[in-house]
Formats: structure tokens, C-alpha cells, sequence
């Protein structure tokens, strides 16, 4: 008998505790290290140069849309600010995009073609390529209080990029002599430059999942370049030597990212009594 009312005193006891479950006591943002893998689409929009040079800029050099991969790392803080750094190429979406070739390279035949060695067509191809390196900052407007890590972003970033035509040849044919080793740098329109880039877009990061964050962003682009070559041939341009010339060109871009958060927790502390 002194036993069963030992055990039903320890029971009321307890009761309590075991029934009251779980309280959500505070909404908890991620501070952490995200790597991100970027796909998009690049198109390149109006453009000018110092000297009023025509058919210099982007979008007069090459073909559009450009496709677009990068990789960047970023550190998110609780605050949802965010410090960002990413590295992009792009190239010609039409694999062979250089505009007016004919006119830019006085060494096609009369009937546009390019030969190598032994007189046979050379098949050549030529497309842009571009580099970027940007360092920037962002802020994510959470939209959804059960996900305060997810919402509207607006992002800035800037930094260095480069862009190049590029020639590729038939590996099984002879090489075309014209663009053959460094003769290609007379006609490849290497140029360095700044740029500067503002986005803005949707951030998803999930409460359950590391493999489920994404980020869609609409960005444009300013950049600011300039010839690397001591000497350049464009006839379309008018280039017979140094190109003195500074371009400015816009682009535009639509960029889907793949996020891998690194540390953190969901986005709610739980507490149990």
C-alpha cells in the first residue's frame, strides 16, 4: 500500500512536465558560410567608346545571350546582411559569335573562307570569352516570419573582369597560319576592365534541408574596359595599331543559384519542460 502511494505522488509530479511538449521561444536567423554554384544568361546592351570608335562594343563585337557559371562563397550574418565573392565566365551561347568578321580580319579569301596549311579550309570559329572577379554585399528582406533566412535580396558587387575573342580550329586539320600562336592576339580584342554590378532577387533557404536553398537574381552590369594589346587589326573599327580607346557596356543578366550553407540550425530554437 505505502508503495502505490509512492508511485502515484511521483506520477503527479511529473505530469506536468511530460504534457507540457515543446515551446517555440524565439525565431532564430542562420549566421554561416554558404558556397553557391550559378547558371545564367547574359545579354549585352548598349555601349560606347572615348573616341566615338564604331563597332567596339560588346554587343557590337559578339553575338548575345551569353551563357553564364559561376562559384561563390558567402558569409551570411544573423542580421541577414551578407558579404559575397564570386568568380563568373561567360561565353558566346552561338558557339561561333563574332560579329562582321570579315570586315574586322582582312585575311579571309574572297570567298570568306580561311586556309591552313596545304590549302584547305580551316573551319575555323570564333567566340568571346570573359572573366570576372567581384566582391560585393547584400541584404535578404525576410517576407515569411516561419523563414526569416529567406525573402527579397538586393546585392552590389564590383571588381576586375577581362574579355577575348577566342579562335578554335579543327584539332585533325593543319593550323591556319594568319591566327596561328600569338598572331591571334592581333585580332582577339583582349581588353581588361572594372565593373560594377547591382541584383536584385528571391532567396530561399529551407528550414529542414542543406540540398534545398536556391536564389534567382535579375543583375545588370556597368563596365568600364580597355585594350591590353600594343597592337590590334580591326578594319570594321578602323584599328590599324594601339587601341587608345575606353569602352563602357551594359549587361544584363538572369542568374539561378544553387546554395550549400555550410554551419547553422533551422530557423527555430525549440525548448521542451
Amino acid at each position: 500500500m505505502r508503495n502505490k502511494i509512492w508511485i502515484i505522488a511521483l506520477a503527479a509530479m511529473l505530469l506536468p512536465t511530460l504534457s507540457g511538449g515543446q515551446v517555440k521561444l524565439s525565431v532564430d536567423t542562420l549566421e554561416c558560410h554558404i558556397i553557391g554554384f550559378t547558371a545564367g544568361a547574359l545579354m549585352p546592351g548598349t555601349g560606347t567608346a572615348s573616341e566615338g570608335a564604331l563597332g567596339g562594343s560588346m554587343r557590337d563585337l559578339y553575338k548575345g545571350p551569353y551563357l553564364d557559371f559561376s562559384i561563390g562563397c558567402d558569409y551570411k550574418y544573423k542580421s541577414n546582411w551578407m558579404v559575397t565573392l564570386d568568380a563568373d565566365l561567360w561565353f558566346g551561347y552561338n558557339s561561333d559569335n563574332l560579329r562582321n568578321r570579315e570586315q574586322r580580319m582582312p585575311i579571309y579569301s574572297d570567298n570568306g573562307l580561311l586556309y591552313c596549311w596545304g590549302g584547305y579550309d580551316g573551319a575555323v570559329t570564333a567566340y568571346n570569352r570573359g572573366l570576372a572577379v567581384r566582391l560585393g554585399g547584400g541584404k535578404i528582406i525576410p517576407v515569411m516570419k516561419k523563414n526569416p533566412n529567406s525573402g527579397i535580396m538586393v546585392k552590389v558587387s564590383g571588381g576586375w573582369f577581362m574579355q577575348k575573342t577566342v579562335f578554335s580550329q579543327d584539332m585533325n586539320e593543319s593550323p591556319v597560319p594568319q591566327i596561328n600562336g600569338d598572331y591571334a592576339k592581333i585580332y582577339d580584342h583582349l581588353r581588361n576592365g572594372v565593373m560594377l554590378t547591382e541584383g536584385i532577387g528571391f532567396v530561399f533557404m529551407s528550414n529542414l534541408s542543406t540540398y534545398v536553398n536556391f536564389k534567382v537574381m535579375f543583375e545588370v552590369s556597368e563596365c568600364l574596359s580597355w585594350s591590353m594589346r600594343s597592337y590590334q587589326l580591326d578594319n570594321q573599327m578602323g584599328l590599324n595599331g594601339k587601341d587608345n580607346n575606353k569602352y563602357f557596356d551594359l549587361m544584363y543578366g538572369l542568374r539561378l543559384s544553387w546554395m550549400f550553407p555550410l554551419m547553422g540550425k533551422t530557423t527555430y530554437d525549440y525548448y521542451y519542460y
